[in-house]
């Protein structure tokens, strides 16, 4: 996730500021993204295959059952990025591959946020005082569509391209209502119990992550609105108007980002002592390019010099980020601090209940470990 939207962060049409060599750099970027992405994915059907049961363990259960969606929005990134490097540089045949895979992830994603959400919604192991940003990773990919349609629909035909981008509105309007309603139990959660744990304020950072994103699929869709006539009026006025208004509301929806990165800076700076690595720090990097992106197009928008060397800043920032916690990941594997026997999943709820003395009572629940995915 975090390797492919830095491959899309990087891309000369992202950037406001370019230079000779950026392009291949993004390039680099996005063929190791596709070399860990088989490598994980192969490791993950291994498992799968050689454990009997994993799979139907895995998906129901209470916290790395919400990772579900990860694997479709590491493929959202994928699938983005053939935008931004295939297509120009191949023949038409990949527009139409383009096409065909978002019509195929814009089905499979929204299976996958009804079907996850039937499952968390039934957790007899889950509390509000358990709950993460983390609840929001089943509806993201599907809201992605948005931003798959908003970088890929400029190089679709006029009718393909309006088919996708009412699709794409479609799922990034549902992705951002119902991640509002996350908002709200996680709001509601720190309000009542505090911060989450130390080590899983990491994944804090992934409610940057909608705003974020729905503000930079809105100034895309914008942007690609086919130029031709429609019922909605003459093709220069219709488009004028889609954009001021695309800009205005990614500005008004950006500073909810803005907000919870600031909530999230905040209390992982309180307790930066006291982290060890895990798989959220990721978060760090993978909402917030979302974030960045926002700001380069509302930039490049509003032909604001400042606003652009804002989001170049930005940009250098969370590519400097990504090496860092790629380099504390490969330590923390070394160090056999994760993918380890204990180390993971097999007692995170376990340890996420252990309650300080603030939050007055321990469930009861809360000592019955959560079954083991061998």
């Amino acid at each position: 996730m975090a390797t492919g939207g830095i491959a899309l962060l990087l891309s000369e049409q992202t950037q406001a500021y370019r230079f000779e060599g950026l392009q291949t750099i993004g390039k680099v970027f996005y063929c190791f993204d596709l070399f860990v992405f088989s490598v994980v994915t192969f490791c993950i059907l291994y498992r799968f295959f050689a454990f009997k049961g994993t799979f139907q363990k895995s998906i129901a259960h209470p916290t790395e059952g919400l990772f579900l969606g990860t694997s479709a929005l590491s493929l959202a990134s994928i699938i983005s990025c053939i935008a931004r490097y295939g297509i120009p540089a191949c023949g038409p045949w990949l527009v139409v591959v383009y096409r065909i895979l978002f019509w195929v992830y814009f089905a499979v994603t929204f299976f996958i946020a009804v079907g996850q959400y039937t499952l968390l919604f039934t957790s007899p192991l889950l509390n509000i005082e358990d709950m993460t940003p983390a609840w929001d990773l089943p509806i993201f990919p599907f809201m992605l569509c948005g931003t798959i349609a908003a970088v890929g629909a400029g190089a679709q035909p006029p009718g393909q391209a309006m088919a996708m981008i009412v699709a794409g509105i479609l799922a990034q309007g549902l992705g951002m209502l119902v991640s509002m309603g996350m908002y709200a139990i996680f709001v509601w959660r720190m309000i009542q119990y505090g911060y989450p744990l130390p080590n899983s304020r990491p994944g804090m950072f992934i409610a940057v992550g909608p705003p974020s994103f729905t503000s930079v699929a809105l100034i895309g869709l914008a942007d690609d609105f086919p130029n031709y006539y429609n019922h909605f009026g003459s093709d220069e006025l219709t488009i004028q108007i889609l954009r001021v208004m695309a800009t205005m509301t990614s500005l008004f929806i950006w500073s909810l980002s803005l907000w919870f990165f600031c909530i999230a800076l905040a209390a992982t700076l309180a307790v930066r002592q006291e982290l060890t690595f895990h798989l959220n720090w990721w978060a760090f990097v993978f909402p917030n390019v979302g974030f960045t992106i926002t700001v380069l197009s509302v930039g490049k928008s509003l032909e604001s010099a400042g606003i652009k060397w804002t989001g170049t800043v930005m940009s250098i920032i969370l590519v400097a980020t990504w090496i860092f916690v790629f380099c504390s990941h490969i330590r923390a594997v070394v160090r056999r601090e994760i993918l380890y026997e204990g180390k993971d999943e097999d007692f995170h709820l376990v340890q996420s209940k252990q309650k300080t003395g603030r939050m007055g009572r321990v469930d009861s629940r809360a000592t019955q470990p959560v079954p083991k995915l061998d």
